[in-house]
């Protein structure tokens, strides 16, 4: 069953799924940026406001922003505040992994403000690592996007062609 005109027009608009592929990558690129940025848990809100600021593709921007999988974000995060850290000198707590499993095994209220202060010089190392590491990301999701954008582009003009 297709959609009527009406609705399909509307989607198109809404999704912008007509770009050229370089914004198409570049809107893919932005959601991989806010997936993987300092702001976890604001990342679709500021994705989406920023797609339909910057009136992108919403769909390339969604798929980006969930590129970020759940199993890796504690490496990612933990690494990019390391990097953050390095950058800034800022040196790590010891015993912060002690602390971090103690306050997530106890589940106790004291547990967690310990930890929330044991955390809190590494607050500008998180911002800063992961920032890094959201434009590095982004950079390469708009690379590939774009190569694979390309070449599916000329796979579809190619099938054309044969018909």
């Amino acid at each position: 069953m297709q959609p009527s005109p009406r609705i399909r027009r509307w989607l198109d608009q809404l999704l912008h799924t007509h770009d050229t592929p370089q914004r198409t990558a570049a809107a893919y690129a932005l959601g991989v940026f806010f997936g993987f940025s300092p702001f976890l848990g604001l990342h679709t809100i500021l994705g989406v406001v920023f797609a339909f600021a910057l009136n992108l593709n919403r769909l390339a921007v969604i798929l980006g922003i969930y590129s970020n999988l759940p199993w890796i974000l504690p490496a990612y995060y933990s690494l990019t505040t390391l990097l953050g850290a390095a950058i800034l000198g800022v040196s790590v707590p010891p015993g912060l992994l002690n602390d971090l499993t103690a306050a997530l095994s106890d589940a106790s209220w004291a547990d967690f403000r310990h930890l929330a202060h044991a955390l809190t010089p590494l607050l500008w190392a998180y911002a800063l690592g992961s920032t890094i590491g959201a434009l590095v990301l982004a950079l390469i999701a708009y690379r590939v996007s774009l190569t694979a954008i390309l070449a599916h582009r000329r796979r579809l003009e190619h099938s054309k062609q044969d018909i």
